[in-house]
């Protein structure tokens, strides 16, 4: 039985059929059109690259225009950190909430809490050591001469501007000429008149046979405010006070024996026949410059100078003055056993000391 298609079905067909030749019609053309629009700009081997894109007049993808996302152009950008403290929102992503992001870190002088240390980050407690010279002052100044000195001490630091500190100091001194002769003229119970001795009389008699030195030992509290704290340079005050201890001695040549595989050799040494001691309390007040070997360091040097009092009390005693005649005078310090009153004088003096701290 022969079958017959409808008068639609056969349009359809045509249709589609007409479609498709149409399609591949138009697709050879275009590709015609393509290829001869391209073969001027890849002719020349020395055409631009950016004459192929000549005709873009955007970006494929602008990043700028996503939500939530922020970056800069700028060759020294910000780290995560810093743009995190500058607007917390630049760093959401995908929209992610600022309130889900960790807080920023914050960095300040650090602090701290342990034995050794204080919350400003000084040391609890500060050493020190120094060596230095003596300048009599005053009184002091016309029996003694300029000597040497050396101090130890050690204290609490309560933070990088006060501390406390408790030292020893000695501090020694010659005695000058004029007072040597005096005293030879006493102990040997003659007057300028007999022998040459007294003062301005060194270079004769009994004034060779005779020396002599003062030395100072002390403890002492001394407040210290350091008022200039640099990373190298510094300046602080003191003001201390304590007691104080003074000594003089008189030698005069000795001979004796140092015993040897051979027997004894005689040697001559200067030995102490007279000695006076006076013990007062005193303060001192000064002032220090230090320099750190480096701003990390702990140990600084330092150069300081003092003004020196002690209140000693006054002695009677008999001096070159009183000898009249030998041993005896008649004033009141005739029988004084005393040659050298001025031991208890009243002391000023300045300590120049350089050392070390730490």
């Amino acid at each position: 039985m022969p079958m017959f298609e409808s008068h639609s079905s056969r349009l359809s067909s045509s249709v589609i059929r007409g479609a498709v030749l149409a399609a591949v019609a138009g697709a050879l053309t275009l590709g015609a059109h393509a290829q001869q629009a391209l073969q001027p700009a890849v002719a020349g081997t020395n055409a631009a690259p950016a004459t192929l894109f000549a005709g873009v007049t955007s970006r494929p993808m602008d990043l700028a225009t996503l939500a939530g996302v922020g970056y800069s152009s700028s060759s020294d950008s910000l780290s995560p950190d810093d743009a995190a403290a500058a607007d917390p929102s630049s760093l959401n992503f995908l929209g992610t909430s600022a309130a889900l992001q960790p807080p920023p870190r914050r960095y300040g002088r650090p602090r701290y809490n342990d034995s050794s240390h204080n919350s400003d980050g000084s040391n609890k407690y500060v050493f020190e050591a120094g060596v230095g010279l003596t300048l009599p002052l005053g009184d002091t100044y016309h029996y003694f001469n300029t000597g040497y000195a050396f101090q130890v001490g050690g204290g609490r630091q309560f933070n990088k501007k006060f501390a406390v500190l408790l030292q020893f100091d000695y501090d020694h001194f010659g005695i000058n000429r004029n007072t040597l002769d005096s005293q030879a003229a006493l102990y040997n119970g003659t007057t300028t008149d007999d022998t040459g001795c007294g003062p301005g009389q060194g270079e004769d008699g009994c004034a060779n046979f005779v020396d002599g030195s003062n030395h100072i030992w002390s403890f002492t509290l001394n407040p210290t405010y350091t008022f200039i704290s640099g990373d190298k340079y510094g300046a602080y005050a003191v003001l201390g006070a304590g007691y104080y201890h003074k000594v003089t001695d008189f030698t005069t040549p000795e001979q004796g024996y140092y015993d040897t595989y051979y027997g004894p050799i005689p040697v001559t040494e200067n030995a102490v026949f007279d000695h006076y001691t006076s013990n007062a309390f005193g303060g001192n007040l000064g002032i220090g410059l230090t320099y750190k070997f480096s701003r990390f360091a702990d140990e600084r040097l330092f150069i300081e100078a003092r003004y020196v009092v002690i209140d000693n009390a006054q002695r009677q005693g008999y001096t070159y003055a009183d000898n009249t005649n030998g041993y005896v005078t008649t004033g009141p310090n005739a029988d004084s056993n005393d040659f050298f009153p001025a031991n208890s004088n009243k002391t000023t003096y300045v300590p120049i000391k350089v050392g070390i701290r730490f």
